[in-house]
């Protein structure tokens, strides 16, 4: 090892061979060329978390609708590995209320049952953010006058959002498809055929069905069932894109008396409570945005009357919100929510048009929770930490992963834990994990130790997954949606008139 005074004008000195260097110093090169060189140093950051002593980057205005996205993608992944491992006889008992059929148990108690069953409104909750955040920069225009730009922003939303929403299906997906044959395992979501050749093809004529936003009846893609919102909120977006447009030059009150019209369409007249839930997002931002300038603009008067109030109003309106949350979703029948303790009464709200009962009741709670985060300060703060900012940024891919690691990876964990299946389910395949460490199903329903403990493994996995899915695939694909949408632009010079076309050619 030479000094640090030893430089340039020291004198010549003798290249070192790898003969002469330690086995320490060998390490030290290799580590350090590894470390220096593109690919390796990619596949590093993609497959190693980012360093905690990172910086913590500004927090924006809208921060806590990422912690909020990133903690109800959460409770998806709860909900459904508390489906699973638990019996159907358990699966009846989750989906109804409080103490129906004389059973009262702590999962389904109002409030905390969505702890255990919350990914019914982690997706309305989705849909009301999504509405907010895809319609905070075309209003702000519309706010501003700058009609031009407005066009320029929807111009460019609209053309990204497909790709942002299923370049990650797509390659999450191919990815899962093609692991089954190359790794040869047996996996719970569907069966397997016979070769990888016709695996692709089905899952071709899988994709290019479920992608098509016109598509109509089943929305369901088999590879991964709970993408089934994908395709809803790819038309939702749409709804808020065409909604801008339209709504561009009104003025502010027929703007939110026309939004208001829509919700009342779309869960009265139509059963469309996506688009409700949308639009809902829309209006709840539009109000926001006059808030900031209500004193220079428009601002409604009810709700300049009410600000004194508000602390007072929004935790009530969060009860109501949580409360209806937990609604009770074992089947489609409006009578059965009526036999659940407290649902009677409030199972008349339900309207004509809505054909699956739930989706009204949530949403009605997914907007009023999504209006109720921002103005109670410790709730605002709660979505703002870093684990919840950290689920807002990989929750997207969370949501993609945590179907196939569950039938994979955690069905044979829960499974040699003692969660096994009744013999008719079809899961022979994984009957040798059965009971290998079993583990006592001591504690409340849902809270079982020998549930609990799995999961010290499978969310941890989950999370990493995720992660790396999040960076490798995600924000790859929004880079890529942003690249080819300036490429179709091309340099931004005049384009090339066109040909006169005959008189009687033209459409006037």
């Amino acid at each position: 090892m030479f000094s640090q005074h030893d430089g340039i004008l020291d004198g010549a000195r003798k290249p070192q061979t790898w003969d002469s260097l330690g086995w320490s110093e060998i390490v030290d090169r290799l580590t350090s060329f590894a470390m220096k060189s593109a690919t390796l140093r990619t596949l590093r950051h993609a497959l190693w978390p980012r360093s905690s002593n990172d910086a913590p980057k500004p927090l924006r205005p809208t921060a806590y609708l990422d912690g909020l996205r990133g903690f109800m993608a959460f409770l998806v992944y709860w909900h459904h590995h508390e489906l699973w491992s638990h019996s159907l006889e358990d699966w009846e008992i989750y989906e109804n209320g409080w103490g129906y059929n004389g059973q009262f148990y702590f999962c389904t108690m109002p409030f905390f049952r969505t702890m255990f069953t919350g990914g019914h409104i982690a997706v309305a909750v989705f849909y009301v953010i999504s509405g907010y955040v895809l319609s905070v920069k075309p209003l702000s225009l519309i706010h501003a006058g700058e009609h031009l730009k407005l066009f320029d922003n929807l111009a460019s939303a609209f053309f990204r959002r497909w790709f942002r929403l299923y370049i990650p299906l797509m390659v999450t997906t191919l990815f899962w498809v093609t692991s089954w044959h190359v790794f040869g395992f047996w996996n719970a979501s569907c069966e397997a055929k016979a070769t990888l050749g016709e695996e692709l093809i089905n899952w071709y004529f899988e994709f290019k069905n479920f992608s098509f936003l016109f598509k109509e009846g089943w929305i369901w893609v088999k590879y991964n069932t709970h993408l089934w919102s994908i395709p809803l909120e790819m038309r939702g977006s749409v709804v808020i894109f065409i909604s801008c447009i339209a709504l561009a030059k009104a003025t502010t009150k027929a703007r939110l008396l026309c939004m208001l019209v829509l919700i009342w369409y779309y869960l009265y007249v139509v059963d469309g409570y996506y688009c409700a839930l949308f639009v809902a997002g829309m209006l709840q931002c539009d109000l926001d945005l006059l808030a900031r300038n209500q004193h220079t603009g428009y601002f409604p008067r009810l709700l300049r009357a009410l600000e004194p109030y508000k602390t007072f109003i929004y935790y009530h309106v969060l009860i109501i919100g949580l409360f209806l949350a937990g609604v009770p979703t074992y089947d489609q029948d409006v009578t059965h929510l009526a036999r659940n303790p407290g649902w009677a009464w409030l199972s008349y709200l339900k309207p004509q048009a809505v054909f699956d009962y739930k989706w009204f009741y949530l949403s009605v709670s997914g907007t009023m929770i999504v209006a109720c985060v921002p103005r109670i300060a410790w709730l605002k703060r709660f979505f703002e930490t870093r684990f919840c900012q950290f689920l807002g940024r990989i929750s997207f891919a969370l949501y993609l992963v945590h179907g196939p690691i569950l039938s994979s990876v955690g069905d044979r964990v829960y499974y040699m834990t003692g969660w096994t299946r009744a013999p008719d389910d079809k899961h022979e395949q994984v009957a040798a994990w059965a009971n290998l460490l079993p583990l006592p199903k001591v504690g409340p329903l849902g809270l079982e130790l020998s549930f609990l403990l799995p999961n010290l493994l499978l969310l941890p996995l989950t999370l990493y997954v995720a992660d790396v899915v999040t960076r490798m695939v995600d924000e790859p694909a929004v880079r890529f949606a942003a690249w080819l949408y300036k490429r179709v632009q091309g340099k931004g010079g005049p384009e090339q008139k066109p040909i006169e076309i005959a008189p009687l050619m033209r459409v006037e």
